[in-house]
């Protein structure tokens, strides 16, 4: 009974090596792989502007309560050119003029897209912060009838 107990062992000593063997193979793989292609951290360039191109991302906020305002003006946004990347409704719905929030201490792209609109440049307003990944927010208010929508 000896050399079949022999065997047995020598069966499974060779299916672990080979188990771990194939488990360093892959691990092996793994770090090969994340050195040549690291993860990439979504975060806004500092440096080099031109990297970013002309895009302008947006976030779209209804603050008057017509249902269906913020998708209409997505739409026509998107149109234009701006990505939309947000849409929703504003914390209430009692804005009686559309706003334009700026987003990054560089006020220009919400300024265009004030222009595209028709909203008075009075209506364009400063919240920088580092935690926004966007451009600008507009917020519709009960004057959007007057905005223009090509």
């Amino acid at each position: 009974m000896a050399p079949e107990n022999s065997n047995s062992n020598s069966f499974a000593l060779n299916a672990v090596i080979g188990f771990l063997s194939l488990l360093l193979v892959l691990l092996v793989f793994g770090l090969f792989t994340r050195i040549i292609y690291p993860r990439i951290e979504n975060q806004r360039a500092e440096g080099n502007p031109e990297l970013i191109g002309n895009v302008i991302q947006l976030e779209v906020l209804n603050g008057c309560g017509v249902p269906g305002l913020a998708n209409d003006f997505t739409s026509t946004l998107r149109k234009s050119g701006f990505d939309v990347v947000e849409t929703g409704n504003f914390k209430n719905f009692d804005m009686q003029n559309t706003v334009v929030i700026a987003r990054t201490f560089d006020t220009e792209n919400a300024k265009r897209v004030a222009k595209a609109l028709g909203v008075s440049p009075e209506n364009v307003f400063i919240e920088a912060s580092e935690d926004f990944y966007l451009d600008a927010t507009v917020v519709i208010g009960s004057d959007f009838k007057s905005l223009k929508l090509n």
